[in-house]
């Protein structure tokens, strides 16, 4: 039977039950065969008895692969930002004086010192779940008030919620957060016997609790680094200055990429560099880029200012405000309102406001309404001199027409008739 004779190769690999077998001839080619059993040659029995060719049976899968010259491909390193390690040394050297809000307030300096452990752990969480949505001064300043009346687990419990929450206010969110506390404070004291739990998948299980408070009080209470915990500071310069892969939307995504590249050795700080940094310079709105140490490498620099043509609102003075001129019909009213009023009866005569203030206001309102009629009988009569007049002649006059003697005589009357009217209401008070 002809045998079927292909492509030649120099080399055939041979693999059955984890051993392998490679047979490389210098000067003879190799054909493979396609279904087809033969006793073996004698150069084949000197071959076999060299490498025991009867372990290898025709029954048993052999799976072959022939050798190319194509070398692996390199495995692709982890991801890291560019110039990670100087933006993180310029930023030890910009914290480096302590001077943020989180430095003297933060959820490690709001605990009692002197209590007992079991103690200061409770604390720390309840200031990190003070902490969400919150200034640190306004978390302290309510730390202090709850350990006037005693931060304990028994303590919290007897307190009502109306009481916790005037002990909590104004912190953000602060009608939740007193449900939260009470319902944690709770489970604390069934479960934990008033202690805290020493695990993240515990800790979050709580109510109120998410994964950045668990990470930090994992690191504060227990002193166990289990992660990084990353807040809405951490979040927003992680991916300003290019420390995420991709942008993310949520912390907890921010949380996941930073831990895939960063240091285990580095997650304890990280937290607290970036959040001083972010109360400082590295802004949410309007970032001073002009006094930080990586605006020559931050992908973000100066990119984030502030619209030119948009104002920051300014307050004025309730001095500097000008009384705008109200329309006839509020007039009215304004005098309406501050005018004297008197009872039905004639003998009854009893103001009910000031009337001296009243009179002088209705004497001034009076007499703009008088100027007013001035303007407008000057503007009928010059209408109707331009109606009598030709046009080419009107055309020189540019001073406009005064009232005539008849006039002024009138409205002086009608003035002191009004002044006569005042003075009679003024005796009559």
């Amino acid at each position: 039977m002809p045998r079927k004779k292909t492509k030649p190769i120099r080399s055939l690999e041979i693999e059955n039950q984890g051993d392998s077998v490679k047979i490389n001839p210098e000067n003879t080619l190799i054909y493979c065969e396609e279904n087809i059993k033969q006793e073996p040659s004698d150069n084949e029995h000197e071959v076999g008895a060299k490498l025991d060719l009867n372990r290898f049976k025709y029954q048993k899968k052999v799976k072959i692969e022939f050798e190319t010259d194509e070398t692996p491909k390199e495995a692709k390193g982890l991801w890291e930002p560019p110039q990670w390690r100087m933006f993180l040394e310029n930023l030890k050297m910009m914290r480096s004086n302590n001077d943020a809000p989180v430095d003297s307030m933060g959820c490690h300096m709001t605990m009692d010192e002197n209590a007992p452990p079991q103690v200061i752990r409770y604390q720390t969480l309840i200031s990190l779940m003070l902490s969400s949505q919150t200034k640190d001064q306004v978390t302290f300043a309510a730390m202090e008030r709850l350990k006037e009346r005693g931060l304990t687990v028994e303590n919290v419990l007897a307190l009502s919620d109306e009481e916790l929450g005037k002990l909590i206010y104004p912190v953000g969110f602060w009608k939740i957060k007193v449900k939260y506390i009470k319902k944690t404070t709770e489970t604390l004291k069934d479960q934990y016997n008033s202690d805290i739990p020493d695990s993240v998948e515990k800790l979050c299980k709580l109510t109120g609790v998410g994964p950045k408070m668990a990470h930090i009080c994992m690191k504060v209470a227990w002193n166990k680094v289990t992660g990084i915990g990353v807040d809405t500071h951490v979040h927003r310069i992680s991916n300003r200055n290019g420390w995420v892969k991709k942008t993310t939307a949520k912390p907890e995504d921010t949380r996941k990429a930073l831990e895939s590249w960063l240091p285990f050795d580095l997650w304890s700080e990280v937290n607290h560099l970036m959040v001083g940094f972010g109360q400082t310079i590295c802004l949410p709105v309007g970032p001073t880029c002009d006094k930080c140490l990586n605006k020559n490498i931050c992908p973000s620099s100066g990119k984030l200012k502030r619209s030119p043509n948009k104002k920051s609102p300014v307050k004025k003075n309730p001095e500097d405000i000008k009384i705008c001129s109200k329309s006839k019909l509020q007039n009215e009213l304004l005098i309406s309102e501050q005018m004297p009023q008197f009872s039905e009866k004639e003998n009854d005569l009893k103001p009910t406001v000031n009337t001296e203030r009243s009179n002088n206001l209705a004497y001034n309102m009076l007499q703009s309404e008088i100027q007013a009629q001035h303007a407008v009988e000057q503007t009928a009569e010059s209408d109707h001199c331009s109606n009598t007049v030709p046009a080419s002649e009107t055309m020189h006059f540019k001073r406009k027409s005064t009232p005539n003697k008849k006039q002024r005589d009138e409205n002086d009357g009608a003035l002191e008739k009004n002044k006569k009217n005042l003075r009679v209401k003024k005796k009559r008070t």
